[in-house]
């Protein structure tokens, strides 16, 4: 061996030992009684993330943990300027705590240049690869773990589902966010399904509330018969009105959760909140009690359900198939 490549050998050596013994540090803390403390970062308004919260305080009680009692957590809910989330990314860090939850995309993105070094635990990331806050889903590396909400991936079926409740369907607009890293790949992933389905995309851009009411005037004048609307902060924090401007435009919405069927959706498929929540519970305990982010896959949901509003397809003068209803998870009446 050279003489050169002996002190790159061990110094990779050392920085192996000192992450697993820092991993052991962490445990040894925990069961010794110190009281762990937990950054929440959210890019999404308190009200919006009421649920996904809840299951994860739920998810946290199932496993031992009482807020107040035997962990302490902080945080923080940002839905009207997203560029203060690294602002409070670093507000958290500075309380020294122990571990970072991040919700949304834009939350993850902004935790992760806040730190390289405390835990992150992400919820509601539609892509963690493409966002650059993990390498690979088996193997994240660095500090950063979780779960994704495979927004991109079920676009298909989204689509597919638009296409059989509206007859002749033809011309769709996509509602997205060029500045939401998690609604981007939303958007792309949609042009193929739609080729394959002999639907015509168009791009629905908005980025703020104000921008709602033009950018249906837009799809309406590009003949749109429906909508498909994308997970991203803003319209996380606005699902009300983004439901009312598609019945007042009579178009017939698709949706990736069913809090916003429950705000006038049409449609909602994908993975709950419930066990998106509970899920990122059990990774921050499992690296309070030492397992390091960087070897705990990303994992994917496997389940989903189909939520169909009837108020909304009454309100549309609309009728959902039979064989769409007969299919439904739950059928708001």
């Amino acid at each position: 061996m050279r003489r050169a490549q002996i002190p790159r050998l061990f110094l990779a050596l050392a920085a192996l030992l000192l992450a697993a013994m820092g991993g052991v540090a962490q445990a040894q803390s925990i069961a010794k009684g110190k009281v762990p403390r937990l950054g929440y970062l959210a890019a999404v308004s308190a009200t919006a993330d009421a649920p996904r919260l809840e299951a994860f305080k739920q998810g946290l009680r199932d496993l031992g943990y009482v807020e107040g009692q035997n962990i302490h957590i902080e945080y923080r809910h940002e839905s009207q300027d997203l560029g203060r989330l690294g602002a409070h990314a670093a507000e958290l860090l500075a309380m020294d705590i122990d571990l970072l939850v991040a919700v949304t995309s834009n939350a993850a993105v902004a935790a992760k240049k806040a730190t390289s070094t405390v835990p992150i635990v992400f919820m509601g990331v539609t892509d963690p690869i493409s966002a650059g806050v993990a390498e690979s889903l088996a193997r994240p590396g660095g500090n950063a773990t979780g779960i994704t909400n495979v927004a991109a991936v079920l676009t298909g079926k989204r689509l597919e589902l638009l296409r059989e409740v509206v007859p002749k369907l033809v011309h769709v607009a996509v509602l997205w966010d060029p500045k939401a890293p998690g609604s981007i790949p939303q958007w792309e992933a949609s042009q193929e399904p739609a080729r394959k389905l002999g639907l015509q995309l168009h791009s629905m851009t908005a980025s703020s509330p104000d921008d709602y009411d033009m950018a249906f005037r837009d799809a309406i004048k590009a003949k749109s018969t429906a909508v498909w609307i994308t997970l991203n902060p803003v319209a996380n924090s606005n699902q009300k009105l983004i439901a009312e401007l598609a019945i007042e435009n009579r178009l017939p919405s698709i949706c990736a959760r069913a809090d916003y069927a429950e705000n006038g959706c049409l449609m909602a498929y994908g993975p709950g909140y419930n066990t998106e929540g509970k899920d990122g519970a059990r990774y921050v305990d499992r690296i309070l009690k030492g397992a390091r982010p960087s070897d705990l896959p990303i994992e994917q949901p496997t389940k989903f359900e189909l939520i169909i509003n009837l108020k909304t397809a009454k309100r549309l003068g609309f009728t959902i198939p039979r064989t769409v209803l007969n299919r439904a998870d739950r059928v708001i009446q």
